[in-house]
């Protein structure tokens, strides 16, 4: 089955004299909230294991907590966004994220954990949408240049985070201290929000028929909710390879050095992706998740000892997310209706995340059935990517 790439349903936006300041305060956005966000996700899980005693499966549940709430609740956030505006969505989702990180650096014992992964996952479901809507909502002269900032600040904060985590943790008070640093990044990333210029007069009273409406509409879109199942295995690609590496046996200098050079890969192609738009280009999708493929398929015989290979396999995967992301985003941006971003992108975010955190618990039970287990998992990712590639092309 092939799926036409979704067409712009409305006429390009007038130009905005706001939109430079728009693109300028979300990447400091962006930069704020991924230093803090990845300087303790790089070390949380020493943190639950070695600090407070957790046992694996706990600290998996923890984890795990995280991760599907924050992507179940994606759907129905993406209408929220559009029905009380991506400024507001923003600030709020900060604050929210301040808190959990806060909750989190207290905490002790598995129920606040618990806690503070719940309130981390909301937090995280309205960062996302807040943050490309109001991208998208920029005039597209400056809406690919601008993403293209937002993906380099990520991948960028990715390499810087856990070395700042690494400094915090070591030479001052603990993981405490590096949770409050998070919680004051993410606290100066909303505040940033609330300078951003206001879309119009007084905001409207949220009603529960507009949001539901604006899911409705989404996801009655035949076109654009079948290019979200066919593109669905993406975050799966993105993030899957991080699992992967340690798993088959390479060391956390090993694993480390390729997922910096995955990053810097992703980052570095972000202005020739944005050149002349190029984005919006079906055929950078379609080579984006072939290099997805190719890194897989690269990866899948390894056994932690051939760091050549494993440099490759970062180099494509880094190509990969590198193209996909922008991709994406600019036919998403292209198709939905105006004012409706939100709940396009919800659909898309939604599909991919359930996809990423089913894939992960069936390649994580593969992976236990040994080295032929593990390859077959990984080739079975390789496999997906090259059906999305197959099944999604441009008009």
């Amino acid at each position: 089955m092939t799926v036409a790439a979704p067409a712009p349903a409305t006429a390009p936006p007038a130009a905005d004299p706001s939109g430079r300041r728009v693109v300028v305060t979300v990447v400091a956005i962006q930069l704020a909230a991924c230093l803090g966000f990845f300087s303790v996700m790089a070390h949380l899980v020493a943190h639950l294991r070695h600090d407070l005693g957790l046992l694996a499966g706990t600290v998996g549940l923890v984890l795990g907590v995280r991760v599907g709430l924050q992507y179940a609740l994606l759907l129905p956030v993406g209408a929220v966004t559009d029905a009380i505006g991506a400024r507001r969505t923003g600030a709020i989702a900060c604050a929210v994220r301040a808190a959990g990180f806060a909750l989190l650096g207290a905490a002790g014992g598995v129920g606040a954990l618990l806690c503070a992964a719940v309130v981390l996952a909301v937090g995280g479901a309205l960062y996302n949408p807040a943050a490309q809507s109001l991208l998208a909502g920029v005039e597209p002269t400056r809406r690919s240049g601008g993403f293209a900032a937002y993906v380099a600040t990520q991948h960028i904060a990715t390499v810087a985070g856990p070395p700042v985590g690494l400094a915090l943790v070591t030479l001052g008070p603990g993981f405490g201290a590096l949770a409050g640093t998070a919680a004051a990044l993410w606290t100066i990333a909303g505040g940033l929000f609330l300078l951003l210029p206001r879309s119009g007069g007084r905001p409207a009273p949220v009603r529960f028929g507009a949001i539901a409406a604006g899911a409705r509409a989404a996801l009655g879109d035949r076109t654009f909710l079948l290019f979200a199942l066919m593109t669905a295995p993406t975050t799966l690609l993105a993030t899957h390879i991080m699992t992967a590496v340690p798993l088959l046996g390479f060391t956390s200098g090993a694993a480390t050095l390729a997922f910096c050079v995955l990053a810097a890969v992703a980052a570095a192609l972000q202005p020739l992706v944005a050149a002349g738009r190029r984005g919006e280009r079906p055929w950078v999708l379609r080579l984006g998740l072939l290099c997805a493929a190719a890194a897989f398929c690269v990866l899948a015989p390894l056994d932690g000892t051939q760091s050549g290979p494993l440099l490759l396999a970062a180099v494509l995967n880094g190509v990969a997310n590198g193209l996909i992301q922008p991709a994406i985003f600019q036919r998403a941006a292209r198709h939905a209706p105006s004012g409706r971003f939100g709940s396009y992108y919800g659909v898309l975010a939604f599909c991919a995340g359930m996809f990423a955190f089913a894939g992960d618990l069936v390649i994580g039970r593969m992976f236990d059935l040994g080295p032929a287990g593990a390859a077959g998992a990984l080739l079975g990712v390789g496999a997906f990517a090259l059906a999305a590639a197959i099944g999604t092309r441009g008009p």
